[in-house]
């Protein structure tokens, strides 16, 4: 049995704190340095980058990071795995060398790549070998969104989700330093994992329990405390530490982070991020099938969460392909409404508007007019006596949601409602926005490439078993609680008080292309039953009104008492081209928290 290997995050996302490599690096022992860069709107982000600027596709922010650890990453034998190469993992390893010969250092650095099939789109769609992506649950994209690919050329961006082997041949290699495109955000950690441990591609719940690991730790403080509905419980909440995961031989992991660093590691903070922008029990990746139903939590020390039992299944044969395209322009006008008659104002601030605009609403390929309520009765603040009315149109011609559009609100301002002011809304030619497509590809026609040096190793993406996608939600190991769904007896018994979801209900939500996902959990065991038998896709519809008319899917995962919900289309074709005030939705479950419910009296006692 090897021992466990202690592996590091330093970065959520492209534009998270750039001392997070050092405080990592120079906190406490780690055998790993990892960092997250990308999300789906990030590679839009660096579609138009590199459209403006060849050769900067990449996260610049990770070489920044890696100029000030580089050398105490090398003097105490750390490596480093991340996806910071986006577009052009080359180029970025290229550019992490350079700082490498300023600072006279030699690391070995590789790069993986082969995941960006931008190229070769129209070849695989014409073969039917591209497919629009099905989750297995038959809620794809957005809305309005059309059944198949349609036109392949629109695409900016067009990447593979590739998996951890490539990682795990450029650490045997000898690469201090790995840098890839799109890998899965569980990679960076699986990688380095397997690597240590010696694992093979068929030693699946071994590498489920690694992928649960790296899912907890890719989003940097949210296991630590961060977007934690109980913030209030988290001491050192204004700079919360990093999270390391300290992954053992049999794929057990203990997620910790460094002593005397803000926030805490609990169990709570643990099944938030598990809930974290997953779908059903049946998490699936290009190395591994990891069963969430199965996972089990224990606090074994303070700020120290053990994670076992993780059974995993053989992965699809087919990878995910995140695929962008410029979409179209948008723009939007936002009025204040004051006092009395918000709704009356509403209506004809929008009329007015529309009379001098010279495009009609139908004109536009998308309008979405919102009025938000903001005001309070009897307002004593000028803020409180105020709503908003916010427009916002989409099209692919830039002409009809720029001047035209904007300039049709300005000339109303003073011949329109009592107390009129714009709250934004000047003159502007509107800005383009991106369609997210998920799409899927057989394995076997991808190859990880591995390059050191001039030499180029080629891996196939293709994992040596497979299974299909599955609905079922059957647990081959695990000890869940009795329940199910509505069908909990006494659920609704004794006295109960309306009081808010949130007094005893933690959420966390966000998105998932085009769809959201929304997780709630229970902390305790009684506080679940009630919950499962409560919380039914018809009763979250009446609690969030914006979901009546859209797909939900429910799932339960009794084993960390939570429940997760998928809302088909409520961002619409995805982040960059939501219309949604919150486009990720990740204020969803705080809003759910916040409703009056019916709350047992027997689970308000502390």
């Amino acid at each position: 049995m090897t021992k466990p290997i202690r592996i590091a995050n330093c970065s959520g996302f492209f534009g998270d704190r750039l001392s997070g490599a050092a405080e990592m690096v120079e906190g406490g022992p780690i055998d790993v340095l990892t960092g997250d860069w990308l999300a789906e709107l990030t590679m839009l982000i660096l579609a138009r980058i590199r459209a403006k600027r060849p050769g900067a596709g990449f996260a610049g922010t990770f070489v920044t990071q890696m100029e000030r650890v580089m050398g105490t990453c090398l003097d105490r034998g750390i490596k480093v795995v991340s996806n910071a190469g986006g577009l052009d993992p080359g180029g970025c390893a290229e550019a992490v060398q350079q700082v490498a010969n300023r600072l006279g250092l030699a690391p070995t650095i590789a790069y993986v790549d082969g995941d960006d099939l931008l190229a070769r789109i129209a070849d695989l769609a014409a073969s039917g070998d591209l497919q629009r992506f099905d989750d297995g649950n038959r809620c794809e994209g957005g809305l309005g969104a059309e059944s198949g690919l349609g036109d392949v050329s629109r695409f900016v961006s067009a990447n593979a989700y590739l998996g951890c082997w490539g990682i795990v041949d450029a650490l045997t290699r000898g690469a201090d330093i790995v840098i890839t495109g799109r890998v899965t955000d569980a990679a960076v950690v699986c990688g380095p994992a397997a690597w240590h441990h010696g694992w093979g591609r068929t030693d699946f719940d071994q590498l489920a329990g690694a992928v649960v690991a790296g899912h907890l730790i890719e989003c940097s403080g949210q296991v630590t405390g961060g977007n934690y509905s109980f913030f209030t419980e988290v001491p050192g909440f204004e700079r919360l530490g990093f999270p390391w995961a300290e992954v053992h031989a049999d794929g057990s992991t203990v997620i910790g982070k460094h002593d005397g660093t803000g926030g805490m590691v609990s169990v709570g903070t643990v099944t938030s991020q598990l809930l974290y922008e997953i779908g059903g029990p049946r998490y699936y990746g290009p190395d591994v099938t990891s069963r969430f139903d199965t996972v089990q939590l224990e606090q074994v020390a303070p700020d120290r969460v053990r994670i076992f039992g993780v059974t995993g299944e053989p992965p699809p044969p087919t990878l995910k392909v995140a695929m962008n395209s410029i979409g179209g322009y948008r723009n939007h006008v936002s009025v204040a409404l004051t006092g009395l008659d918000i709704e009356a104002k509403a209506a004809a601030v929008e009329a007015a508007l529309w009379r001098a605009c010279p495009f009609q609403p139908t004109d536009y390929a998308h309008v979405t007019t919102r009025l938000i309520r903001s005001d309070h009765p009897d307002p004593t603040t000028n803020e409180t006596a105020t709503a908003e009315l916010r427009i916002t149109v989409k099209d692919p011609d830039q002409r009809k949601v720029g001047r035209a559009f904007t300039n049709a609100m300005v000339e109303t301002v003073l011949c329109n409602i009592p107390g009129m002011y714009a709250l934004s809304g000047a003159p502007s030619d509107g800005t383009p926005y991106g369609v997210y497509l998920p799409a899927t590809v057989p394995a076997q026609l991808v190859t990880q490439r591995v390059t050191i040096a001039d030499d180029t190793t080629h891996l196939s993406a293709m994992s040596d078993v497979t299974q299909p996608v599955d609905d079922s939600v059957a647990v081959r190991s695990a000890a869940p609680l009795p329940v199910t769904g509505s069908s909990v007896p006494g659920a609704s018994q004794g006295p109960v008080r309306s009081l808010p979801l949130g007094t005893v209900i933690g959420a966390r939500s966000g998105d998932k292309g085009g769809n959201a996902n929304l997780g709630v959990f229970a902390r305790s065991a009684e506080a679940f039953v009630w919950l499962a038998g409560f919380l039914t896709v018809d009763r979250l519809q009446d609690l969030l009104p914006e979901t009546a008319d859209l797909r939900v899917d429910r799932y339960e995962l009794p084993n960390v008492h939570a429940l997760n919900f998928v809302i088909c289309g409520l961002l619409q074709e995805g982040v960059a081209a939501s219309t949604r005030v919150d486009g990720q939705a990740k204020s969803l479950g705080e809003w759910l928290r916040a409703r009056h419910v019916d709350i047992p009296e027997s689970l308000l006692i502390p």
